[in-house]
């Protein structure tokens, strides 16, 4: 039998929390009792778990493999005992995915297994993990469990959005707003319009993205920068991809007006943002994930 193979795929790393409702089995852990939480995990085992906020990104995202290209591989990576990942893999089934590989790990950090993942994305409700795994240069993203679900209005697109400064870009940018304000902001980037921002934490799974873009697949692809930059602050962001060589659908420059109307005339599939205020505002329209990088999150 060949070994499988990683290469060539968007590998999405996913907590079960993220994927599946498990939120109220969660509240007894939360509340210090593991051994409860895996009683009632074991005792619901045969009940499928209501879908998760990001269930229908990895639907759409599974849609993009056919039977002569194997392009996207999802991964459960949990904190859940192994039993417990039977309900996992039962409710996986029930909802037409096909996963085939999970890390459980038992209440233990579950992000040291993104190396040999090669994981481009690890999305988790454990905003420990997420830190962590930021931390090691994977891009990831705390899951905002409550967030509306995607409308599914665009069943053969998968539409992702990103802010721009500590997501896309390094913070370098957002550290010379929070340090001199709006106006030395924009002296700033004007006169930097045409030197490219530092990459930041999402840069490569936006790579990864445009790559998967080209594929001739029966779902599409259609990306979003949704940002507080405006003129004459956007000149250096749209530089900067340029830069990449990547192109992006959309681009929203909003001078810091609330995202979350334009997010619910873009209809993402999902939101990541490193601002607490974008993302609750973004988690009202649809499944937001919060970037805990940059200047912003040190704190």
């Amino acid at each position: 039998m060949m070994p499988f193979s990683l290469d060539n795929k968007l590998v999405v790393a996913i907590s079960s929390r993220a994927l599946f409702d498990f939120e109220a089995e969660n509240a007894v852990f939360e509340a210090g009792d593991a051994a409860g939480y895996m009683a009632l995990q074991l005792e619901r085992l045969e009940q499928v778990a209501g879908p998760g906020v990001a269930l229908p990104l990895i639907q759409k995202l599974l849609a993009f493999n056919t039977e002569a290209a194997h392009r996207v591989e999802v991964v459960i990576v949990s904190r859940n005992d192994p039993v417990s990942g039977l309900r996992v893999f039962h409710s996986a089934v029930a909802s037409g995915l096909r996963l085939e590989r999970g890390v459980f790990t038992q209440g233990r950090e579950p992000y040291r297994y993104l190396r040999p993942l090669r994981a481009n994305l690890f999305l988790s409700a454990n905003d420990a993990d997420v830190r962590a795994a930021l931390l090691d240069g994977f891009p990831a993203a705390h899951v905002y469990p409550d967030s509306m679900h995607a409308a599914n209005a665009h069943p053969a697109e998968v539409r992702i959005a990103f802010d721009g400064d500590a997501v896309l870009f390094s913070d370098e940018a957002e550290r010379v707003f929070q340090r001199d304000g709006l106006a030395l902001f924009h002296q700033h980037e004007q006169a930097h319009s045409r030197v490219p921002l530092s990459a930041g934490p999402f840069k490569s799974f936006l790579e990864a993205l445009h790559r998967l873009q080209q594929a001739d697949a029966p779902m599409r692809l259609r990306t979003a920068l949704v940002t507080a930059r405006s003129a004459p602050a956007h000149e250096r962001a749209i530089r900067t991809l340029m830069s990449w060589n990547i192109h992006v659908d959309e681009a929203l420059f909003l001078g810091g007006l609330d995202k979350g109307p334009f997010l619910a005339e873009f209809e993402p599939d999902f939101f990541f943002d490193d601002q607490t205020g974008h993302c609750r505002s973004g988690a009202q329209v649809g499944p937001t994930g919060q970037v805990l990088a940059g200047v912003v999150n040190e704190a």
